[in-house]
């Protein structure tokens, strides 16, 4: 039986996170690179492989949209910022992925659309329309949402005889992080508390979002109605200097942040997901250490604790690119994690 031919496969936008997953594409046989969408003009005519520290791939980044838009590709991985932090609402990205999708390119997002159904009809008509003109697929996916907040649950859910109540807790550390339009300008990390408020905002709306997905989707997937969900946020403020890899924090300036998102039933939550970021763990005393935790309240109750990630964006890169293929076999619509199977770590063993 002749080797299956790999899957062609786009890279848009190239930060902290399209970066690990460029490396994914280049490094492992089954997939074929076939253009890289930068935003940085800096980045413009490099070779992707020199990109992220590898030989010469023979493919040269480009700022040209429409170009990549009619490269011929099985699958598109689509990793910008949120339109959030460029001053946009969401249909920025809607109308970015309906173009791909209409294209003939399934695509795999990390900007949410975990859940689509979440933001009503409208937004589920158009994409299902691009996906039927294009023969495609749209999956949204991440480390959380994507994992932690609604795969990891669902599958623990199956072991209860009774379920009461979800909590899950994700507490990370962005000492490490190297994007400072991440950290600082989207989630107002070193900022002056003045600064921070009016910044926000765009942080507040997308977070809500974002999460809001994935609580729903946990939700109906296991046959529950929320009635809403409802959100909340707070900061700490740092008391000494210390540096961080997207910059430095002075005493008085935003160094963590909390963030509680509750799908409530009757004013009772069903489900709640905290986040709580910190711009140094060590620095921060104020809220739980780094790790992730799942409760599933109920009969019978299970606790389950993921104590480290070493690199949440190495987990959340690779989670995509282990989904290519799943999302290319899939047939035209939305696939959620419900609808793919397990993305594995097919191809990636090393046993030398």
């Amino acid at each position: 039986m002749p080797a299956p031919q790999p899957l062609r496969v786009l890279q848009w936008a190239t930060g902290a996170l399209g970066r690990y997953a460029l490396r994914g594409l280049i490094t492992r046989p089954e997939f074929t690179l076939v253009d890289v969408l930068v935003y940085d003009p800096d980045k413009v005519g490099t070779d992707a492989g020199d990109l992220v520290g590898l030989p010469e791939a023979g493919v040269v980044c480009t700022d040209d949209v429409e170009r990549v838009i009619a490269a011929d590709a099985d699958c598109v991985l689509h990793m910008p910022l949120p339109a959030s932090y460029f001053g946009h609402d969401q249909t920025t990205d809607v109308e970015t992925i309906c173009a791909l999708l209409t294209s003939g390119k399934n695509v795999i997002t990390t900007t949410g659309f975990v859940h689509p159904r979440s933001y009503g009809p409208g937004i589920v008509e158009r994409i299902e329309a691009a996906c039927r003109a294009g023969g495609t697929t749209l999956h949204g996916t991440g480390i959380n949402p994507g994992f932690m907040s609604d795969l990891l649950p669902l599958a623990l859910t199956g072991l209860s005889h009774r379920v009461d109540h979800i909590y899950v807790r994700e507490s990370s550390d962005y000492r490490g992080h190297p994007s400072r339009q991440f950290v600082v300008d989207l989630m107002g990390f070193t900022r002056s508390q003045k600064d921070y408020t009016a910044a926000i905002r765009p942080y507040r709306a997308y977070q809500h979002s974002l999460f809001a997905e994935s609580v729903r989707l946990v939700a109906d997937a296991l046959g529950v109605q929320l009635d809403e969900v409802e959100a909340s946020d707070e900061y700490e403020l740092a008391t000494e200097d210390f540096e961080i890899s997207a910059g430095q924090v002075h005493p008085g300036t935003v160094c963590a942040s909390r963030w509680v998102f509750s799908g409530l039933v009757r004013g009772r939550p069903f489900m709640t997901v905290e986040c709580v970021y910190k711009a140094d763990s060590t620095m921060v005393r104020r809220w739980p250490e780094p790790g992730f935790t799942i409760h599933i309240e109920g009969s019978p109750h299970l606790v389950c604790t993921m104590e480290e990630v070493s690199n949440g964006l190495v987990a959340a890169a690779a989670h995509a690119v282990n989904s290519i293929a799943a999302v290319c076999a899939a047939p035209p619509g939305i696939a959620t994690l419900l609808d793919l199977p397990l993305a594995t770590g097919r191809g990636t063993a090393r046993l030398v």
